[in-house]
């Protein structure tokens, strides 16, 4: 049985090891056999796969969401975070069936390789590395957010900047993914906590003037802004490849989706309503912004883990696919040896101390999120979900009436991506451009 008979089977999730071992032109597992192996990486069960995931996901996302709310209206924007949701639960499954057919598979970089060929592996290689970049530098600069608010700007913005790396990178040095997901696990009750704080915060408070709009009228440029941040809260999937190569059964991944998907979903939607509802437009961006002085430092406190830990997973996997390529197939890769743990090292410092560049030259909150998902999340988490889908079934997209639907499906899906990222670049150039007067690499207090 060849992979041209697998794709016209109806259940993906069905394949035999045997052709796959045969027909993949790389080492059939990323990280071989680990029998005797120092270092082991094929360790993780589906809810610590969930919880890594909600970590990397839920974290700064949902504290965009309220004030996209507040820009476009009660009703589109509801309307909006559980389609978006909806596709990508969709997407991230069709990422679970395309790793099952090719195992060899590690990242959105080898995927790329095997839809696009080498130069497709590159160029999608180096642009996942700097989506992971750009999301850490997101996380970086709520870390400064987060060190202002609770110091009132105990000192300058940028120092707030270097501490936060530091952090970052000793918490990323764990070598293998069920390490982190102990983090993650922190990480979850941290991001949850906070923004369960600021909802009753804000409904004790009520700091708006009660005034809500069901529809808002308002500006293209600001609209899709708004889209774009709400797109970001669901990036998670340029992830996806590198933790289910850790999973000890990746056949299992579908339960790890949902778990993910269903909490992201209710998370992002429950708390979204409630702070628009009682913060008004006057919502704050970060979320954790928007109640008083006492309680706002409370939910920033309480935020820490999720503010770091959330970084660290990106950081963690976008490292992870660089040693992974660099050792791939010898025994460095699960050594504790000089050479093997130095790499790792190097390769963490150097990650972070791009991120914090970025975190420092984009100081905007919501630009920063808006950049990062037209440039990737438009691709990682909508275009590549159609494109791997209709790589699958090629030859078979009119086969029955089931596979002409998912055909025209997949092929929206595909062109909800090339739709966010072509409009979210426009408008996030221009947003950047209107707020050049905020100095990059400035002391000032960003918590104002």
């Amino acid at each position: 049985m060849g992979l041209s008979e697998v794709g016209a089977n109806e259940n993906q999730w069905n394949y035999d090891v045997k052709d796959l071992k045969e027909e993949v032109p790389e080492a059939f597992d990323p990280f071989g056999s680990e029998e005797t192996a120092e270092v082991q990486y094929k360790t993780l069960e589906w809810w610590q796969c969930g919880t890594l995931m909600v970590a990397e996901t839920v974290s700064v996302g949902v504290l965009s969401i309220p004030a996209t709310l507040a820009t476009i209206g009660l009703v589109p924007g509801i309307i909006l975070i559980i389609v978006l949701g909806l596709i990508t639960t969709y997407t991230g499954y069709v990422i679970g069936q395309f790793r099952q057919r090719y195992p060899s598979v590690h990242s959105m970089a080898d995927a790329a390789g095997v839809v696009f060929g080498p130069l497709g592996r590159e160029i999608f290689g180096v642009a996942q590395f700097v989506f992971f970049i750009f999301a850490a530098g997101s996380h970086l600069l709520t870390w400064t957010v987060m060190m202002n608010t609770l110091t009132d700007h105990g000192t300058c913005t940028v120092v707030f900047g270097v501490i936060g790396m530091v952090v970052s990178l000793v918490c990323a040095l764990p070598r293998t993914m069920k390490n982190i997901s102990w983090l993650a696990a922190t990480s979850f009750l941290s991001i949850f906590t906070a923004v369960f704080i600021t909802m009753i915060g804000v409904g004790v408070e009520r700091p708006g003037d009660g005034k809500i709009d069901i529809f808002r009228q308002t500006s293209f440029v600001n609209g899709f802004t708004a889209v774009t941040n709400i797109v970001f809260a669901y990036c998670g999937h340029a992830a996806f490849f590198g933790v289910i190569a850790e999973m000890k059964n990746p056949r299992d991944f579908p339960k790890a989706v949902a778990m993910l998907q269903g909490f992201e979903i209710v998370f992002y939607t429950v708390a979204s309503i409630v702070i628009y509802r009682y913060a008004g437009q006057g919502v704050a961006s970060p979320a954790l912004g928007s109640t008083g002085p006492v309680l706002r430092k409370v939910a920033y406190g309480i935020a820490i883990p999720t503010i770091v830990i959330g970084g660290v997973v990106n950081g963690h996997i976008a490292v992870k696919n660089v040693y992974v390529r660099i050792f791939r197939g010898s025994d460095t890769m699960h050594k504790r040896s000089f050479k093997a743990t130095s790499t790792w090292f190097g390769l963490n410092l150097t990650f972070w101390i791009i991120a914090w560049v970025i975190a420092e030259a984009i100081p905007v909150f919501n630009n920063l999120l808006s950049l990062v998902s037209a440039l990737f999340a438009s691709w990682f988490s909508f275009g590549f979900g159609g494109i791997f889908w209709l790589y699958l079934n090629k030859g078979n997209y009119f086969s029955s009436t089931r596979k002409t639907c998912l055909t025209i499906v997949n092929v929206g899906v595909l062109g909800v991506g090339i739709t966010i990222c072509a409009l979210g670049l426009w408008v996030s150039g221009l947003a950047i451009h209107k707020d050049g007067s905020k100095a990059s690499f400035s002391c000032a207090n960003n918590a104002i």
